[in-house]
């Protein structure tokens, strides 16, 4: 499943460790976890395919092994799938090696980076289901005008409910916030008792949900826009609320990450992926929530996505079979199986219908898809993106203007 959970993480958070996002990939030759000879163990015609994932857990484990024997009954190829401990690391030191996987997770930050060296082949247009895929996603995996690979599952941001805090606060149904100002209201009266009224992670993945409300974001068409007047006015907003004490980083009320302050209920509400099902039906099944699409900003309607694609090696000598496993994964009925087992968003269109009438307490999630924006992938942005993160921590005190001025140089010396 793919999600974005911050460094310090509860024991759930460390059990969904399929984030993917990355720094500068290094492209390093020692203890891959693949064979050393270049080419061995790699697919060549006729040959065994080889995945290699970063698995949230068992249950994708089991789920994408199950999947993968399936299709290799069914096409007479053999497949086997491998579970990366730090896939980023495996991966590069795969390709340094020569001897990449057929298959493997790639995470939009790491896109640009394999494709500038000619690591990765641009199969996407040759996809039978490439027009069943979300156009946001396709977007997330095109560079240069390829689209390169296939998007295997995503999700957006939403706001998380406490239901029963909810109804104590005397709020009801018609109350859930659809703009700033209701948020701002809302979390004043959720603000009790030592508990925020909102929490969520001192992080761009969550901050920029704010930004693309304002009708900003870091960078918009090709062109960096951190800098933009309407971020500063997203993040004058939510330093505002830091300071009255309304909203809060998961941090400073002593959590790791937004589900933990939510599940131990020192959050009312949280800003999180439909990921936190997960967690709390593991660690907080007592906690009664709801999900709701994100409140408007004075740009409109605004959320993040998260997804991973499977990446295929162009030096793969399978790539028919790569391919072929590849739309059985992507299908309507596998995705819809794979939600069930550990629950991810389908990235085609035509499981939507599906999917929502499983799962309508988190229809919201999906409801993003239609306006969410996505981190910037280019190569380098993954580094950007953890400065500002570092800055974001100190935004209580610190300057916005200030802060989205460093973001807007680091972007534009990676897009000179």
């Amino acid at each position: 499943m793919t999600r974005h959970l911050p460094a310090l993480r509860t024991r759930t958070a460390l059990a969904a460790g399929a984030l993917l996002a990355t720094g500068a990939l290094t492209l390093t030759a020692c203890g891959s976890g693949f064979t050393d000879t270049p080419g061995e163990g790699q697919a060549s015609g006729g040959g065994k395919l080889t995945l290699l994932i970063g698995s949230s857990g068992d249950a994708e484990t089991q789920a994408v092994t199950d999947a993968v024997a399936a299709w290799s009954e069914q096409s007479g190829v053999e497949a086997e799938v491998q579970t990366a401990n730090d896939l980023p690391q495996q991966l590069s030191q795969g390709f340094a090696a020569g001897s990449p996987p057929d298959l493997f997770y790639l995470a939009p930050e790491a896109l640009a980076g394999y494709a500038a060296n000619g690591s990765i082949a641009p199969y996407g247009d040759d996809l039978a289901n490439k027009d069943d895929f979300y156009p946001s996603l396709v977007d997330n995996f095109t560079v240069d005008g390829q689209f390169y690979c296939a998007p295997k599952d995503f999700s957006t941001l939403g706001l998380i409910i406490n239901t029963d805090l909810w109804s104590a606060a005397g709020l009801t149904d018609a109350d859930i916030p659809t703009t700033w100002d209701q948020l701002a209201s809302v979390a004043q009266k959720l603000t009790a008792d030592g508990r925020v009224g909102l929490a969520f992670g001192a992080e761009y993945q969550r901050v920029g949900a704010f930004m693309a409300q304002a009708g900003g974001g870091l960078v918009t068409d090709g062109q960096t826009t951190a800098d933009s007047a309407a971020n500063v006015e997203a993040l004058d907003y939510v330093k505002t609320h830091l300071n009255d004490g309304t909203f809060a980083f998961a941090s400073d009320v002593g959590a790791g990450w937004g589900g933990e302050a939510f599940g131990t209920q020192k959050a009312a509400m949280v800003i999180e992926g439909n990921w936190i099902s997960g967690a709390m039906s593991a660690d907080y099944p007592d906690v009664n929530y709801t999900v709701a699409e994100l409140p408007a900003g004075p740009g409109g309607k605004g959320t993040l996505q998260f997804t991973n694609c499977w990446g295929m090696a162009a030096d793969s000598g399978n790539q028919e079979q790569a391919r072929s496993l590849v739309e059985f994964l992507t299908s309507t009925d596998q995705q819809l199986a794979f939600s069930k087992a550990f629950g991810p968003m389908p990235s085609i269109q035509s499981a939507s219908d599906a999917w929502s009438s499983a799962n309508p307490e988190q229809t919201a999630f999906l409801a993003g898809a239609d306006y969410a924006q996505f981190p910037p992938n280019m190569a380098g942005a993954a580094d950007v993106i953890t400065d500002f993160n570092a800055q974001l921590e100190s935004l209580k005190t610190g300057d916005p203007q200030a802060l989205l001025s460093t973001a807007q140089s680091n972007l534009e010396a990676i897009l000179k």
